[in-house]
């Protein structure tokens, strides 16, 4: 199966979907280690990115995800701008001149745009932070993939490795962002960015496999 601009533009829309639809959770989740703005700052990038959607048609994934990537950069403060900005900059980069991509290539631009991510928020697994669900769930998805799982279940073990990963930062001591300042006292709190992360890789599966 292939995954075609259609059900990019799915993706895109189910991850606006979903920031509105847990806004307060986020923000609550980010008033507990951070600054309390996590979820109105990505409901403004995503619901900046809706109306832009249309203009786009006929074009190809790439302008969708680099459209998306530089609405984000430029209406969300804080880390989460240049972070997701980073994240479907590469999504972009990735899949340049393509209206439709594999699921192979649609694992390795995730991959592509995990190492983007990390590279600029100079963050590891443990830290506390997005990279704790995005990057299980990238290491999920492309094992299925190389062990010829049907897509449909390789997005689903994508998805249930991004939520463990964000549940698994729970426990940990914040060493990046301003959960950092806290020390020991980040513990206990589930990372806002983490969470937002695993509501991305839930749209994607829900666009590419069809399934809401």
């Amino acid at each position: 199966m292939a995954i075609s601009y259609e059900q990019g533009v799915a993706f895109v829309e189910g991850f606006a979907a979903a920031i509105a639809e847990n806004k307060d959770y986020l923000t609550q989740l980010d008033s507990e280690i951070g600054d309390a703005d996590h979820g109105i700052n990505m409901q403004r990038g995503m619901q900046a990115v809706l109306p832009k959607l249309g203009s786009l048609a006929g074009t190809d994934l790439s302008q969708l995800f680099k459209t998306t990537a530089m609405t984000l950069i430029s209406t969300v403060g804080g880390a989460s701008g240049p972070l997701y900005g980073t994240l479907f900059l590469q999504l972009g980069t990735a899949t340049a001149g393509r209206s439709e991509i594999s699921p192979q290539e649609w694992s390795q631009a995730l991959d592509a745009a995990v190492q983007a991510v990390r590279a600029r928020g100079r963050a590891e697994l443990e830290d506390k932070t997005m990279i704790d669900a995005l990057q299980p769930a990238a290491d999920a998805l492309r094992t299925a993939v190389q062990d010829g799982v049907p897509f449909g279940d390789a997005l689903t073990a994508s998805e249930r490795a991004a939520e463990q990963g964000m549940q698994a930062t729970i426990p940990l001591v914040a060493r990046k962002g301003r959960a950092s300042y806290l020390g020991g006292r980040s513990a206990g709190h589930q990372d806002p960015g983490a969470t937002s992360s695993w509501l991305l890789v839930r749209a994607a599966r829900q666009a590419f496999a069809g399934d809401a």
